[in-house]
């Protein structure tokens, strides 16, 4: 039996052997030198709003007076177009995702056209310029800012004499050197095993393989067959493992639903300060890095608020511009805190230029996993950034989990917004004796207005609904008074 086994196993070692390899290699050599391309597509372009649309047309009419010309009638029409500002903030969070792979950029090289180019993206032209650039500057990489075809991967790759790595496989390498529990090393293998399988491309017959005995005596099974069918008996595997962490995550969270206590949830853009944040609250030392995608595990703290409520706080993997699909579909896992958390804390970086755009791309990603119309409080977190008077929008709550300020406010505005177990206002007569649930009550609640009559306590308690209603029995009624102190 265990003979027919035995090739399902090597072939799943052998596998597994050779992405750790890849994975090294890649890691090597963005440690090295990189170019990076990006492109963009102009007849894609998004239409700018009414609003954006007058404040350019403002500031080119300013421009032309500083440089002493007749502002025209019609200035959004003459006044030239300038650079999208969705391209440049894109920009410059690939090349922090460069950064972040530990990657030295060489050079940056800029193309706009109306559409890709099916062959190579980019167009011969902008390809040679590309191999000039590399043998200039010696790099050893070329990252491109947008997600290539396997036919346009294959195709640059053979005009270059380096490594090319598009944006998806870039952000899989980031998650793979963060990832350290063995949960977030099976999701970044499985997200890597399904964007390399359809990007396979075989030798044809030249790579052909007999097997043996009868009915094999043909053309044999081709590398690229054999290594589709190795990937797809390792993505089994991995999806038979991962299958058994959320089983075992399910148990464990049966028994913390066992002792009704609500999850909060952090969720936000990738740098938006989330574990610094998360940190300051609860008193962990998760990491905290400026490097993209430093948390990628979920960590789980008990926080304390204001009415001695216990919460459960959890620490998520930050949202990005463009986050590729199986990532999300692989992360599902661990985004499941999301998904059970009665409610979600959006941390923003208050100090970004794209603050509403990266706003929508976090929206997005948690309307994918079905979660868009939970209860979310909008945190802006960074405030330490930015000047005193700075305004703030209404309803959103500015804190600095660097310096602590304004964290008391987001714990009574936690308070407020959980509604599972609602806070609820308790006037108790309780014997001294019963020193069990005195204790019990000032642990849990918010104790005023104590007074003692002989042998009784008479309080008036604020605290979560589930626990008040345990001790019903000592309750007062409405029409007894406290006795006077």
């Amino acid at each position: 039996m265990s003979s027919k086994h035995s090739p399902s196993i090597k072939d799943s070692r052998l596998v597994a052997a050779q992405e750790q390899a890849l994975l090294r290699a890649r890691q090597q050599a963005t440690r090295e030198q990189a170019v990076l391309v990006a492109v963009e597509f102009t007849a894609d372009r998004r239409r700018l709003s009414p609003a954006a649309q007058q404040a350019r047309a403002a500031a080119a009419i300013l421009n032309r007076s500083a440089i002493g010309e007749e502002p025209e009638i019609d200035a959004s029409a003459s006044a030239p177009k300038p650079a999208d500002l969705d391209f440049d903030a894109s920009l410059a969070e690939f090349q922090e995702l460069a950064r972040s792979a530990g990657a030295t950029i060489a050079a940056v090289l800029i193309q706009r056209r109306p559409h890709p180019d099916p062959a190579t993206l980019v167009g011969g032209g902008k390809l040679d310029e590309i191999v000039a650039t590399v043998a200039a500057t010696g790099a050893s990489l070329v990252l491109f800012d947008h997600d290539l075809t396997p036919s346009q991967a294959r195709n640059v790759e053979a005009r270059l004499p380096c490594t090319v790595i598009d944006r998806t496989q870039l952000i899989l390498d980031i998650f793979a050197r963060h990832a350290r529990t063995r949960e977030g090393m099976l999701q970044v293998e499985l997200a890597q095993l399904e964007y390399q399988l359809p990007r396979l491309a075989g030798k044809g017959k030249s790579m052909s393989q007999l097997g043996g005995g009868i009915g094999t005596r043909g053309p044999g099974e081709t590398q690229l067959e054999t290594d589709r069918r190795r990937i797809n008996l390792r993505l089994d595997r991995i999806k038979q493992q991962l299958e058994a962490v959320r089983r075992i995550r399910r148990q464990q969270r049966g028994r913390r639903e066992a002792v009704p206590v609500p999850t909060v949830a952090l969720v936000g853009y990738t740098n938006a300060g989330k574990s610094t944040l998360f940190n300051s609250l609860t008193g962990a030392e998760v990491l905290a890095s400026e490097r993209m995608f430093a948390t990628l595990d979920p960590k789980l703290r008990q926080l304390t608020l204001p009415s001695r409520r216990k919460v459960l706080l959890s620490d998520t993997v930050g949202f990005l511009r463009n986050l590729p699909h199986a990532l999300v579909t692989s992360f599902r896992a661990t985004l499941e805190e999301v998904e059970r958390a009665e409610l979600l804390l959006h941390v923003r970086d208050a100090a970004s230029p794209t603050l509403d755009e990266q706003r929508s791309q976090v929206e997005a990603v948690l309307s994918e996993l079905n979660v868009g119309e939970k209860q979310t409080l909008q945190v802006l977190n960074k405030i330490d950034l930015l000047p005193p008077e700075t305004p703030f929008a209404p309803g959103a709550i500015p804190v600095s989990g660097l310096t602590g300020a304004g964290l008391d406010d987001l714990l009574h505005a936690i308070d407020a917004a959980l509604t599972s177990d609602p806070l609820i206002e308790v006037r108790f007569r309780i014997p001294q004796s019963e020193g069990r649930i005195l204790s019990a009550l000032e642990r849990g609640a918010t104790l005023s207005g104590q007074r003692f009559d002989g042998n009784l306590v008479y309080l008036t308690a604020l605290g979560p609904a589930t626990l008040l209603r345990r001790y019903r029995q000592y309750q007062l009624r409405e029409e007894e008074a406290l006795p006077e102190g």
